[in-house]
């Protein structure tokens, strides 16, 4: 293995250093273009297979930040390797710095947000919601409605897969015997869930970056609630024919309570929102450092929480029940999608390889330079259905078209719902193929994507026609 691995560099650093690529500017860091070079080609070729296995994911059960974060370094050593060989040493280095950089006020802002859903989670916050919902007794179509509804007012707070899941979880406890109803209604969940991130800064990975960019300010994404309910109702409206008719039985289940705390994590997860909100704001801090200080919010709480921990089990031990109400942050903290953050640093580290080489250029000017804006923001959507909308977002934010506000907010719109087109085009689809497995399946979603994309296309018409003034 050591002698394949000497082997491998050896003959790559030859391939590369005896093929002379260009100069693109004569400026302090002198770019080389790679585009047409063997480097640009490894390069390329080596993401699109690493791609193939991300999209593969549902069937090769390989977690999709493995094949990406191997590809992030392969790219990064081609590239890295042309540079020395024509004395540029640092140029590499300082490009990398900057995707970490990137990738680091992302991941943190994340792991925040993640760390109190798992908090939230563990307290049975979720839980308890899934509960009172099945407890109401509601119809079919009923139950189709609120699913979608709360699907679509929950995401912008909590991400998208949560909220799929917890859904989700709701529909299967209702109609489990049903499968129709429950192949629907996940369908419609999904439409729901990519919906509603699609208007807030929170909802989704895309408009946080786009947000953290200083592209689009907080208060500007709300522009975009009503296409983003005009994405839910279109399809919603023409399913809910399809929705049977009747009631299910009511389930018994015991009771589920929320444990103790779980209201006042709610609020600090408010107020840590609020705290990120205003650094960015009005002390034009990035909105990652806010987010940390709200985490610090957490700690203190869950400091209480455990000190007073030995007590609440001693009152409750009179009533004879059994009450764990202990706290650990750093154990929420472990409980984050660490595979989805790893895949989200593969990916941004690709990419900005990519850009570095020169492709994003060659992308931005076929696609805003040749196609127009709208054409262009309007195929990302399409693309994000069949490609995580993660790189294809970070790529448009690489390339730097110059476009109005309200082409920037048409494609965070379509990089958003767009995923909504395919089971796999978003997290919240895929989660939902394995919770509902054999009940929502991809070709149950395929048969009503002409469906969803009557409410692609509607969404768009409507923020082109609300939004004019920003064009």
């Amino acid at each position: 293995m050591k002698k394949l691995s000497v082997y491998f560099f050896t003959s790559m650093f030859l391939v590369l250093g005896f093929c002379s690529p260009v100069l693109a500017n004569e400026g302090a860091t002198r770019l080389l273009s790679l585009v047409n070079h063997p480097a640009g080609y490894i390069s390329i070729t080596v993401f699109i297979i690493a791609y193939l296995l991300v999209m593969s994911e549902e069937f090769s059960m390989m977690r999709k930040s493995k094949p990406v974060v191997l590809a992030a370094g392969i790219i990064w050593v081609v590239i890295a390797i042309v540079y020395a060989r024509h004395g540029f040493t640092h140029a590499a280095e300082n490009a990398v710095r900057q995707n970490i950089l990137e990738f680091a006020e992302l991941m943190l802002f994340l792991l925040v947000a993640m760390t109190y859903i798992n908090a939230l989670e563990e307290r049975l916050a979720f839980e308890a919601l899934r509960f009172w919902l099945v407890s109401k007794g509601f119809t079919y179509r009923q139950m189709f409605w609120f699913t979608g509804i709360l699907a679509l007012f929950l995401s912008p707070v909590a991400d998208n897969l949560t909220t799929a899941l917890v859904m989700c979880s709701v529909v299967m406890a209702v109609g489990s015997d049903n499968s129709r109803f429950v192949g629907i209604s996940c369908i419609n969940i999904v439409v729901a869930a990519n919906a509603g991130g699609a208007f807030s800064p929170f909802g989704d990975i895309t408009t946080l970056m786009v947000w953290q960019k200083g592209i689009v300010n907080f208060w500007t994404f709300f522009s975009l609630f009503i296409p983003s309910m005009v994405n839910f109702l279109v399809p919603a409206m023409l399913m809910h024919f399809a929705v049977p008719a009747g009631r299910p039985e009511a389930p018994v289940e015991d009771v589920v309570v929320m444990k103790r705390g779980a209201k006042s994590i709610m609020v600090l997860f408010l107020l840590t929102i609020v705290t990120a909100v205003s650094f960015h704001n009005f002390l034009h801090l990035p909105p990652m450092l806010g987010m940390m200080t709200g985490l610090a919010y957490l700690q203190l709480f869950g400091y209480y929480l455990r000190r007073t921990h030995k007590k609440v089990i001693a009152a409750d031990a009179d009533n004879n029940k059994n009450t764990d109400n202990s706290f650990d942050i750093f154990r929420k903290i472990s409980r984050a999608e660490w595979d989805t953050l790893l895949f989200f640093y593969g990916v941004i580290l690709c990419v900005g390889g990519l850009g570095f080489i020169g492709y994003l250029s060659m992308a931005s000017e076929l696609m805003y330079g040749q196609w127009g804006a709208t054409f262009a923001n309007t195929a990302v959507g399409v693309l994000s259905s069949i490609v995580d909308n993660i790189p294809v977002m970070f790529a448009v934010l690489s390339m730097e078209p110059g476009m109005p506000q309200g082409q920037w907010l048409l494609v965070t719109l379509t990089a958003g719902v767009g995923g909504s087109l395919l089971s796999i085009g978003s997290a919240a689809g895929v989660a939902l193929m394995g919770h509902a497995k054999g009940k929502y399946t991809f070709f149950g979603h395929l048969k009503w994507t002409p469906v969803i994309a009557l409410g692609y296309g509607a969404s768009i018409i409507t923020h082109i026609w609300i939004n004019a003034s920003m064009f």
